[in-house]
């Protein structure tokens, strides 16, 4: 992602139209954080939810799949605790 502003404190990435914006002072974790560490989940909307899982499994990822109501998602946690999730859209 091309950056769009990196300072001491902050670098912001442009992200497909919008920016990812990344603070530091933050807590990393062995585990998945809880909402009081960590109340931001990434959520990604992907067109092929089946092909995008298998992709993430196939470079090591452990997406854990979870059904709900009103959909289903893949979790995964990135190496410092955070949550991430993918839905189809």
């Amino acid at each position: 992602m091309p950056v769009r502003r990196k300072g001491p404190e902050l670098s912001v990435l442009d992200f497909g139209g919008s920016y990812l914006m990344i603070e530091s002072n933050g807590v990393a974790s062995d585990k998945e954080k809880t909402r009081a560490e960590s109340p931001i989940v990434l959520r990604f909307n992907v067109k092929k939810f089946d092909e995008a899982v298998k992709e993430l499994s196939d470079r090591g990822a452990n997406v854990e799949i979870k059904a709900f109501d009103w959909g289903t998602i893949g979790v995964i946690i990135d190496p410092e605790g955070n949550r991430i999730e993918l839905i189809e859209w």
